[in-house]
């Protein structure tokens, strides 16, 4: 039986002795601390020279990765001391430590979807001890910071990129050792309250939080579950007390970067004498191929423990809104009581002043959880230009504040943006600002698409006026006006799959042959019919999408020309019915499209015009798209692959998304109501006029 001795400057109370079997051989594996005790350790490496089978150093703060030549030459000046009594190669397990952090943050990159780290916001209490976990991350979000002047000087500074890590390592350290600053925050309480205190605040923002092994319990003192709760730890070699002292302060996730292969947690230092011995190759002699080869037949993955008691992941999005008018603009009280004593004209001064404000955090989201485990998180960021405003100016002057979005978004730690319903239809419809932007953008059309048509086949099903056959298509006419735009061509695409009858309107007329062309080809069976004008066919339709972009007051149907008992889903932002239109017809049902009831019991979200924890389709495309991890350019420009709308759908239903209650120009529908525009319909199609029944009945 060979045997690996531990020597450790670490505590002498987490010593242990035990048997194992590692690659079909027995092993006794010891370690014996010397609480800090340098001349202790070298004397048992000298007991120990010619017992053990290896020898190994623990308790040891590892050498820098990068670094002043001074802090190297003083660390391995202290490694020397100790191995200088002895004959047989020793190890401090860096190498495996090297190569085992690298795998683990690579290896849960990999597992989460290549997703896992993107954009996310992490922060180092020493950057130069985990130099090669920073290097790796940083190949997949920038938004690093790191604590390294504060816990090894004294100095209140963050570093905020790798580049100032390593000026800071290579460059000013050897200054700051000379700078008395260290002394001062020790002997200064104010000084030394503020540093903790920034520290504090700084654990509070980021996502995840990386804490060297060595002195854990001192990187992390004070902390608490205000600090700590909900963040995910990255650290290595981590005991049991360890974990407890986590899971007290509310942490959901840990990565242990050390492999646990044997019952006992052991550090790198053991992990590595132990291969070197199992595979009968001296410690100074193995090699990271001879690592990399045992890392994976053994599978040595990094460990990924949950605190709490069960998987969670919390992946991040952010969402541009914006006024929609005037009206809205007065929700803000300090607006709306000075609109009531100002002179006329003063709303539109505000509207032009709040189009060139900077984007701001409207709201916070929280509590979304997919049945899946994975939870998201999100901003609604505001962009102040009501359409009217967006549309006396350029489209560069909304790209720009587009792009200032997403910045604030990806500082934030957004891994996707969504844009609000008007900025799709401003200048490329988000090609540019997807092209520019730091981090992915959708405009969440392609779920907009899906719950037009979500919502209107649930609205025939609850009227019951159509015949509704399982398997089959609906002997019925619908019609899309607005056929040939983003929502609209997929609209009729969609349509064509459950209608025998599909009525396509709009004023491009080469367009709508194409789209007629493509649609024939796909569903040869359907009927369809392409025209310029609304009104020739509007008589005949059971369902009719709006899907315009015309809006703002601008009819593209007469409504009193409808067939009782319609359904008519208005897609389009601004809508193209007008409260006063949908009143003129009760037996007619107008809903308004795209409402989503996002999963999760604690869903906190201001308010945006809907129900609690309702969302419009293009705000839900975008927590859907973070929920899968799916940081992509998703729905992109005016052309929608209709492919990507039944995608979403799929994986809206996956994650828990549910039609929100359908809902009009005066809100909610209930099943009553829904049920009297049925009655309503069914007394106008036998000539009664449908006003006075329901003034009568009222």
């Amino acid at each position: 039986m060979k045997q690996i001795v531990s020597i450790s400057l670490g505590k002498s109370k987490d010593d242990y002795e035990f048997v194992t079997e590692f690659l079909g051989q027995e092993f006794t594996i010891k370690r014996i601390g010397t609480d800090g005790d340098v001349d202790l350790a070298a004397d048992l490496l000298e007991q120990w020279d010619k017992e053990a089978d290896a020898i190994c150093l623990g308790g040891l703060n590892f050498n820098y990765t990068i670094g002043s030549s001074r802090s190297i030459a003083a660390q391995a000046k202290k490694v020397e001391k100790l191995k200088s009594r002895i004959s047989k190669p020793v190890t401090s397990g860096e190498r495996l430590r090297r190569v085992s952090f690298e795998w683990a943050i690579r290896h849960i990159q990999f597992q989460y979807g290549n997703s896992y780290f993107n954009h996310t916001k992490v922060l180092f209490l020493s950057g130069l001890l985990d130099f090669n976990i920073a290097k790796v991350i940083s190949e997949y979000t920038d938004n690093l910071t790191f604590a390294d002047p504060i816990f090894e000087n004294g100095i209140p500074k963050f570093l905020n990129s790798m580049d100032d890590l390593e000026m800071y390592g290579k460059g000013i350290h050897d200054i700051l050792e000379w700078v008395p600053t260290k002394r001062i925050t020790d002997s200064s309480a104010p000084v030394r309250m503020w540093n903790e205190y920034i520290v504090r605040k700084a654990i509070q923002k980021t996502h995840i939080l990386v804490v060297p092994t060595y002195d854990f319990e001192e990187y992390l003192k004070g902390c608490t579950l205000e600090e700590l709760g909900g963040k995910t730890v990255i650290t290595s070699t981590l005991y049991e007390d360890r974990i407890q002292f986590l899971k007290d302060r509310g942490v959901n996730a840990i990565i242990d970067c050390t492999p646990k292969i044997l019952e006992q947690v052991v550090g790198f230092n053991v992990l590595e004498a132990l291969i070197g011995a199992a595979l009968g190759i001296p410690l100074n002699e193995l090699t990271d191929d001879d690592l990399l080869e045992v890392i994976s037949e053994q599978r040595m993955d990094p460990r990924q423990i949950y605190p709490q008691g069960e998987f969670k992941r919390t992946n991040r999005f952010a969402f541009v809104i914006h006024p929609l008018s005037q009206g809205q603009l007065k929700k803000d009280p300090t607006i709306e009581l000075a609109a009531r004593y100002a002179p006329k004209g003063f709303m539109d001064t505000v509207e032009k002043i709040i189009a060139y404000s900077p984007p701001f955090v409207y709201s916070k989201v929280t509590g979304i959880k997919s049945p899946t485990g994975v939870e998201a998180e999100g901003w609604l960021i505001t962009v102040g230009g009501t359409p009217k405003q967006m549309l006396s100016h350029s489209p560069e002057f909304t790209y720009k504040r587009l792009l200032l979005a997403a910045k604030m978004a990806k500082r934030l730690g957004a891994q996707i943006m969504g844009l609000g319903a008007f900025t799709k239809v401003v200048g490329d419809a988000g090609k540019t600002v997807a092209k520019l932007a730091d981090i992915p953008i959708t405009t969440g059309n392609s779920y907009s698409a899906s719950g037009a048509l979500w919502a209107a086949a649930d609205a025939v099903r609850r009227m019951g006026l159509i015949k509704v056959e399982k398997g089959k298509k609906l002997k019925a006419k619908t019609m899309v006006i607005g056929a040939t735009g983003a929502i609209g061509s997929v609209c009729c695409r969609l349509l064509a799959m459950a209608f025998t009858e599909v009525y396509m309107v709009d004023v491009r007329h080469s367009k709508l042959l194409a789209l007629k062309e493509s649609i024939l080809e796909e569903n040869p069976d359907v009927h369809v019919e392409i025209t310029t004008r609304a009104d020739k066919y509007l008589e005949e339709m059971d369902v009719i999408v709006t899907a315009t972009s015309a809006g703002g007051g601008k009819s593209v149907l007469d409504i009193m020309k409808v067939k009782p008992g319609c359904v008519i889903t208005d897609v389009a932002r601004p809508l193209d019915l007008s409260p006063e239109d949908v009143a003129k017809r009760p037996d007619v049902l107008v809903i308004e499209s795209g409402e989503i009831l996002l999963p999760g019991k604690n869903v906190e979200m201001r308010d945006i015009g809907l129900p609690p924890k309702v969302a419009y389709a293009c705000l839900a495309e975008t927590i859907v798209l973070a929920l899968e991890g799916r940081y992509e350019v998703f729905t992109i420009g005016r052309d929608i692959e209709w492919q990507k709308v039944k995608e979403i759908y799929k994986l809206g239903l996956k994650h828990g998304m549910r039609l929100a209650a359908i809902s009009g120009v005066n809100g909610v529908f209930s099943d009553a109501d829904i049920a009297e525009v049925a009655r309503l319909a069914r007394e106008a199609r036998k000539g009664k006029d449908p006003l006075k029944l329901k003034r009568s009945a009222a």
